[in-house]
């Protein structure tokens, strides 16, 4: 996640189809999208705290480990989704209240086998289209084993925060959506860039996997590439790979 304390949400609404209806099934075609897509209805969708779509794990239990070496120093990201829920209250745009149940996914970081951070992550399945929203995480930095701030945390519904899509349930080359809407604290984007990958890693081979760019305007040039496999999850996390995973249903497990 880009974490930053600064910064103005300039975003356009030119798109404001929902979600489900921009993205094609699997295709390796161009999508029609001039812009991130910002406008998702709420209040379309039976939201679930389990289960999955192809490429993010909403299952208590399944864990993802990656490594990799950053500036000489080894850093280790653990993925772990816990049997853990919380409660979010929204308000649609006609004003209905919605009450959304989310699953807690905790990662945790490492450098040079110190933790610096824990992050407490906040999703739910939308079951009609099968995207999986984001609404929001707690994160806590640590230095020399004490937590010392919290850049980064945001909730959707407090201060002007909304819910916004962590992976779509179905995946169109082209499509760019934001999956974090917190003005000024958090306004991560991607963009799908590569369908049907085959990646080589530490824990094994992994084919049917997405290459996606992150970006956000609050740290204009700097991107991050993240990719993910189908029936896995997350793999590669810009210089970290996937080493080992406990995924339920998974084949091929180390």
């Amino acid at each position: 996640m880009f974490k930053q304390s600064a910064g103005i949400l300039f975003v356009s609404l030119l798109l404001i189809l929902p979600l489900g209806l921009l993205l094609a099934t699997r295709p390796a075609v161009a999508a029609p999208v001039t812009d991130f897509t910002v406008d998702y209805d709420l209040e379309d969708c039976t939201f679930s705290n389990e289960g999955r779509n192809a490429f993010f794990s909403l299952h208590p239990g399944d864990r993802l480990r990656l490594e990799g070496e950053e500036d000489g120093e080894l850093v280790a990201v653990q993925v772990r989704v816990l049997d853990k829920t919380r409660a979010f209250k929204l308000r649609s745009e006609d004003g209905k209240l919605l009450t959304i149940q989310t699953r807690i996914v905790e990662e945790r970081e490492w450098h040079g086998g110190d933790l610096v951070e824990v992050s407490r992550n906040f999703f739910a399945r939308c079951k009609e289209t099968n995207d999986v929203y984001y609404f929001g995480e707690n994160v806590d930095i640590y230095e020399d084993g004490e937590i010392v701030r919290h850049d980064g945390s945001w909730l959707a519904g407090k201060a002007g925060a909304l819910p916004g899509i962590t992976m779509p349930g179905s995946v169109l080359v082209g499509a760019r959506y934001y999956q974090e809407i917190a003005p000024g604290v958090a306004l991560d984007r991607a963009e799908n860039k590569t369908l049907g990958l085959t990646m080589d890693l530490p824990a094994g081979r992994f084919d049917d996997c997405i290459e996606i760019i992150e970006t956000t305007p609050l740290e204009p040039g700097h991107e991050s590439r993240k990719v993910y496999c189908d029936g896995i999850g997350l793999v590669v996390d810009n210089a970290v790979e996937l080493v080992e995973y406990d995924v339920d249903g998974a084949d091929g497990e180390e």
